[in-house]
């Protein structure tokens, strides 16, 4: 029998008319303010809380305590009109930035307009998938741990529960950003269904150093008590009996896999940079960096005694996901030499073949993603993604959702910076040729490319270069020397491969030897999740990697500054 749940959001939803007819005694004022929340917009009433004007509008916030502002699951982040709105409340003194809680906010007396949006974003563009690893081939046989013996479930051949029905697992990709769920049938390995939200923990902080200090410093596991209930709440709009999920894998950076079971991430943040599962290890205290616990533990909805799983690290920085990436692009079996890179806010880079892995991490910092960005912004409806620039003064923009450009993506970032090259617009260094400080994309001046935003995207796109350089001299090739070179990620898959090698983000390699894949993180999680035996070999391989620490090099900061001007990487002059 399937599992009686609510949809989401239902219980807690007010009857917005009740609740006026109920107050009209305490003459209700409305307030020339608009409240625009996830695109849809109202005329609030004074003292109505932002969870409310969600409600009414259709907007479903996350919340699991009725808004009495205990389960501090309802976040919204405020980009506008946060003048409009009551004082902080004390349930929102771990808040940082322009995020409140939105069953706690409430408007008052002014006029404007207050702008916010859910970390639940439909609209957002999030990498669900992978593309271009049709031709590596999979686990050879669909051997998941989660088993049937008559009426009996097993897990690794032990029995679990006497249970009728199918038998499903959760593929989880939690990234710094995004997180994305795969619901998979396990006797068949089809997928059934995918969710995707917004990390909510990015209210301490857009990048791990800052969530690794926030933790620290707070003590109180709040941040995986977050993630784990949008997890839950992602999970809960799966489209089956959430009883039948025996098992979940976890795919993620270090210190998002660590924060997710609830670990210890101050030794991630000080050098030499391990979990808590490599200072084990080393010890000999744990034969693997993997990690494993109940849902139960977790508070997840599904069935108690499910096991949840999270991959082992590669090392330091680069983490599970790394990890899963490996598995999903066949590394372990290739004779040829690979590179693959996943961009974003922690790039990982791995160089190698089954004869031989390194690998190493790049703080890069959120300005692929949008982040530190004067008109930066997600993968929204509004975001320009492409930037074409004539000669003269014409500029053509191509935006998420075809209607007005608002910001700037990451993809669009790189598109016009390559196109402000191309047209000698900026030159090698990023500087502006008529010394202005800004490029305007728009007529009314709104969105723009300041000189400031140019040099967030260098240290970034250096970061990357140097990480790249430095683990080839390691493993003593050139870039030339690369077979196959995979880009993952969703900000990678939606780079124009042109654009990225002429201000030297990527090698100057032929499009033959370049491939976008997407999410191979999440392909990764989904095929340790149905084959137990390609996990296990994942254990044994990850321990054979080796960890290049970058800044350890005593040629970093010579490739880091090289790789911060806008030349093809070809070109570079790297001291050798």
């Amino acid at each position: 029998m399937a599992r009686s749940r609510p949809i989401a959001g239902q219980l807690m939803r007010t009857n917005i008319d009740q609740w006026l007819e109920k107050t009209a005694k305490r003459k209700i004022t409305l307030l020339p303010v608009q409240v625009e929340i996830n695109s849809k917009t109202l005329t609030p009433v004074a003292g109505q809380s932002l969870f409310d004007c969600a409600d009414q509008v259709g907007v479903v916030v996350p919340t699991s305590c009725r808004k009495n502002g205990k389960c501090r699951e309802c976040l919204v982040e405020v980009v506008a009109g946060a003048e409009l709105l009551s004082a902080t409340s004390p349930e929102e003194e771990h808040l940082r930035d322009n995020f409140r809680l939105s069953c706690r906010a409430q408007v008052v007396e002014g006029s404007g307009t207050i702008k916010c949006h859910t970390l639940r974003r439909g609209e957002m563009r999030i990498e669900h998938d992978s593309t271009g690893l049709e031709d590596i081939p999979g686990p050879n046989t669909l051997d998941p741990a989660v088993t049937r013996d008559g009426s009996w479930v097993l897990l690794d051949g032990k029995k679990l529960v006497e249970a009728a029905g199918p038998l499903h697992g959760l593929a989880v990709d939690v990234g710094t950003t995004t997180v994305v769920v795969r619901l998979v049938d396990l006797e068949s390995g089809a997928i059934l269904g995918v969710q995707s939200f917004e990390n909510p923990q990015r209210f301490a902080g857009t990048d791990i150093m800052a969530r690794i200090q926030y933790d620290t410093e707070q003590g109180s596991h709040l941040l995986q008590r977050t993630l784990l209930a949008y997890l839950g709440h992602a999970i809960e709009a799966m489209e089956c009996d959430l009883q039948t999920v025996y098992e979940v894998v976890i795919a993620a950076n270090t210190t998002m896999r660590d924060l997710l079971f609830g670990l210890d991430v101050y030794s991630v943040g000080q050098r030499p940079y391990r979990s808590v599962t490599e200072n084990e290890m080393a010890r000999g205290e744990r034969d693997t960096t993997s990690l494993s616990t109940t849902a139960k533990k977790l508070r997840l909805p599904i069935f108690p005694s499910a096991r949840v799983y999270g991959l082992p690290l590669v090392g330091g920085h680069v983490g599970a996901d790394a990890a899963a990436c490996l598995l999903a692009i066949g590394l372990a079996d290739e004779d040829r030499t690979i590179a693959m890179m996943d961009i974003g806010t922690n790039t990982e880079l791995v160089v190698g073949n089954r004869h031989r892995i390194l690998a190493a991490s790049c703080p890069a910092g959120p300005a692929f993603e949008g982040g530190a960005i004067s008109c930066g912004m997600p993968g929204l409806d509004g975001a320009v993604e492409t930037i074409t620039l004539s000669s003269g003064d014409e500029v053509t923009l191509g935006v998420i959702g075809d209607g007005e450009p608002l910001g700037i993506c990451g993809s669009g970032l790189i598109d016009g910076l390559s196109e402000l090259l191309r047209t000698d617009r900026i030159n090698e260094l990023g500087r502006f040729v008529d010394e202005s400080e800004r490029f305007c994309l728009t007529p009314d001046e709104q969105v723009f490319i300041h000189e400031q935003d140019i040099s967030e995207l260098a240290q970034a796109k250096g970061a990357n270069v140097a990480g790249l350089r430095i683990v080839l001299k390691n493993y003593g090739i050139d870039v030339d020397d690369l077979d196959r070179f995979y880009l993952a990620g969703g900000f990678a898959k939606h780079l124009d491969l042109g654009a990225a090698r002429r201000i030297g983000l990527i090698p100057d390699l032929p499009n033959g030897k370049l491939a976008q894949i997407g999410n191979a993180s999440i392909e990764g999680a989904t095929r340790a999740l149905c084959s137990h035996t390609a996990r296990q070999r994942l254990e044994s391989v990850v321990q054979k990697i080796s960890h290049v620490e970058l800044e350890t090099d005593d040629q970093f900061f010579e490739h880091f500054v090289e790789g911060c001007q806008f030349i093809p990487m070809r070109t570079l002059n790297c001291p050798q």
